[in-house]
């Protein structure tokens, strides 16, 4: 593996479930395989699951593992050509990442969307730079499309908890106070799409995803329907997509916050969310705190998909 960005990068996914839970059982069982290799992480944006879960993986793989935040004690980057840098940005993104790419064996990148200009967003265009001109293997810690990371986290969670060969998955759009990019629900649809769920998207008219990523699974408009028998219940928000309202917050909706009312109408779901979560606008605090709260099980996986995505790569050095 050399980049790691969507569900088809693992190959045959039931393959790479079934390799992360024997990953799960031993974590240093591969330690070998990153002595004397160095993991660079490297963040445009905040992260607390994703920095610690990721360092960990490097460290159970027994490599070095370095973090840098850009803007936060590193020098601020530009991204664009064509740019007179007469501004706070005083170094190019350009020559940064070659540079970078002298000092690891493998770059974790973290850039979330602007919301400024769709096509960039949907370009991605910081992560594809640093696969371009790093020279180095690269993976996606989220950027501003996709968050491959916790999809996979979250399917190794639904194969770990479900309690039939196909179970049923809502994603459920829920309302929040700010515009949130499509990265999490997009790399959700990707990865439930290949699996063997019987997967449903609920949302309100105006939050459509991009049809690469819902393909062939089922959005209901009407939640009550969406929730009716589901096995698992994955609650996330996420700004509009359709142009002209791109990033745009349409509804704020508290009627589509999952509740205790709501859960009743699934067959004893569990419930799922990638985190941080607002609640009481998400979802309830009796629901994040009951028993089929699943949630710090999920964030727990997250250790277990980089590592899986990591030695994956170190075996291909």
């Amino acid at each position: 593996m050399r980049t790691y960005t969507n569900v088809k990068d693992l190959g045959n996914l039931k393959s790479a479930v079934e390799e992360a839970l024997e990953i799960k059982k031993n974590r240093f069982a591969y330690k070998h395989l990153g002595e004397n290799k160095t993991l660079l992480m490297v963040f445009f944006n905040s992260s607390l699951r994703t920095r610690l879960s990721t360092q960990k993986a490097g460290m159970n793989l027994g490599m070095n593992t370095m973090v840098l935040d850009i803007n936060q004690g590193a020098w601020k980057l530009e991204t664009e050509r064509g740019v007179i840098m007469d501004g706070d940005k005083s170094e190019h993104i350009l020559e940064a990442i070659p540079v970078m790419g002298n000092y690891c064996d493998i770059i974790g990148v973290r850039a979330f969307a602007l919301f400024e200009n769709k096509e960039d967003d949907y370009q991605e265009k910081i992560l594809n730079q640093f696969i371009q001109y790093s020279g180095k293997p690269v993976f996606s810690m989220e950027a501003a499309t996709g968050h491959p990371l916790q999809a996979f986290a979250d399917l190794i969670t639904i194969e770990e908890y479900k309690k039939s060969a196909r179970p049923k998955v809502v994603m459920t759009w829920a309302p929040h106070p700010k515009a949130l990019p499509q990265a999490v629900p997009n790399s959700f649809a990707d990865f439930m799409n290949e699996a063997e769920v019987d997967f449903v998207i609920t949302h309100p008219e105006g939050y459509e995803l991009d049809s690469k990523f819902v393909r062939g699974a089922k959005v209901e408009y009407n939640q009550d329907k969406a929730l009716a028998g589901a096995d698992f219940v994955y609650a996330k928000n996420w700004a509009a997509y359709a142009d002209p309202d791109y990033g745009k917050i349409l509804s704020k909706d508290r009627s589509w916050t999952v509740t205790t009312e709501k859960m009743a109408l699934t067959n004893n779901a569990y419930f799922m969310h990638c985190l941080p979560v607002r609640r009481n606008m998400i979802v309830s605090d009796d629901v994040i705190e009951s028993p089929q709260s699943i949630v710090i099980q999920e964030a727990a996986n997250r250790e277990i998909s980089a590592q899986t995505v990591i030695k994956r790569m170190l075996e291909n050095l």
